[in-house]
């Protein structure tokens, strides 16, 4: 029997996400876009997100020629050189993450995984019968990781080194150089590089005068897969549509064959409309959409931890939609768990204890994950009511 550990944030956000009357500020999507509004972001209104004289048979297995061209063109604009072939479709990012680990990671095998992160990509790794080593990000290095470390990471079995890029909880950014390093650590040794990419490329709040970091796939090394989806970025989380790309032909032909036995096509609605979504008249909009989301929120986030700077501290994300934020009552960390449902109770604000649902310890206690990426007032009530919380709450003796 397969052992897998249970998967905290989703079941967190499956048990509380129901509550009535729900201010949620624990989604990390960018605020969820409707077909109407997707038509209005158009430069070109005289094409539509359907072709309805198709008829709703399977579709192509590995996802349209449109929506795979359209998904290489994202990795080829920033210099991977990426061609449709390159592109297999998934059911999300999560099918993608999986279908990519059921495939490569076996028995015998040992994996490098960056942590926190989403806890599927060490999860699964370790039920399929891997060794799994965490690469630990520190808050005092931007929850950047040490290329360094590596060394003292790998063994002689080592098949694979799992990051994602920005980071989910942390909204950490790795930069070109960093990247560079566990590229070309890689090579030397033959490991893959698998990156979660599925916030890339929502860079809103790099530092003044820095570059955006480029996809894993813009390094020459082949051996080098990425995974993304239209949830996060793309605002299009009810289209359950994601992607792998790799240049390795090997590894895309495993990954199709693999797929045969886990599901066929995607939906031919969901891939027509993401193919629209990812549309040179349409995509640049829509980026802008979610960009100007993102600062405008993050900004309202930042000025909420300056005011209450006494209870709470983070490392400011620089990207995606997530941030990890540390709480504190008399200077020492809060009970995760017990400060997310006290919290639910008295305001129905909710949001993701960091602790339980990131952590294999107590290694980051006190800490939740907030996604502010929402709609701007559902953001700004949220906030609201989470001071008034923390000012009657943690301000007293």
């Amino acid at each position: 029997m397969v052992v897998i550990e249970p998967f905290e944030v989703e079941q967190w956000m499956d048990a509380y996400e129901i509550t009535p009357g729900v201010v949620n500020i624990a989604e990390t999507c960018s605020a969820s876009i409707s077909i109407d509004e997707l038509v209005g972001l158009s430069a070109d209104k005289t094409t539509s997100p359907f072709n309805t004289s198709i008829p709703l048979a399977y579709g192509p297995i590995r996802g349209s020629a449109s929506l795979r061209s359209n998904i290489a063109s994202i990795y080829s604009k920033d210099g991977g050189l990426v061609q449709a072939e390159d592109v297999l479709v998934t059911q999300g990012a999560i099918g993608a993450n999986f279908l990519a680990l059921y495939t490569l990671v076996g028995p015998g095998d040992h994996i490098v995984c960056v942590h926190p992160t989403y806890s599927q990509l060490s999860a699964v790794p370790k039920s399929l019968g891997a060794d799994v080593s965490l690469w630990n990000l520190k808050a005092e290095n931007g929850f950047i990781p040490d290329a360094s470390e590596l060394g003292g990471l790998v063994k002689r079995n080592t098949k694979m080194i799992i990051i994602n890029n920005p980071n989910n909880p942390t909204g950490a950014t790795i930069p070109k150089s960093v990247l560079g390093d566990i590229v070309e650590f890689a090579r030397s040794r033959d490991i893959i590089v698998f990156s979660d990419e599925v916030y890339w490329p929502l860079f809103h709040s790099l530092p003044e005068g820095s570059d955006a970091p480029p996809s894993v796939l813009s390094f020459d090394y082949d051996k080098s897969i990425s995974t993304g989806s239209m949830s996060k970025t793309y605002a299009l989380a009810g289209l359950r549509l994601g992607w792998i790309v790799s240049r390795d032909k090997a590894i895309i032909e495993a990954l199709a064959s693999a797929r045969d036995y886990t599901t066929i096509s995607v939906s031919l609605l969901n891939d027509q409309v993401a193919s629209y979504a990812l549309s040179a008249p349409v995509l640049p909009a829509l980026m802008e959409r979610n960009l100007s989301l993102c600062r405008r929120n993050l900004e309202r986030l930042s000025e909420f931890v300056e005011r209450n700077s006494a209870h709470c501290i983070w490392v400011k994300p620089t990207a995606g939609t997530t941030a990890f934020v540390q709480f504190r009552k008399g200077g020492e960390p809060v009970n995760d768990v017990d400060f997310c449902i006290d919290l639910l109770n008295a305001t129905k604000v909710m949001f993701v204890p960091g602790n339980k649902c990131f952590a294999k310890s107590d290694e980051f206690p006190g800490y939740v994950r907030i996604g502010y990426a929402c709609q701007t007032d559902v953001l700004e009530r949220g906030l609201r009511l989470l001071e008034e919380y923390v000012k009657e709450k943690l301000a007293s003796a």
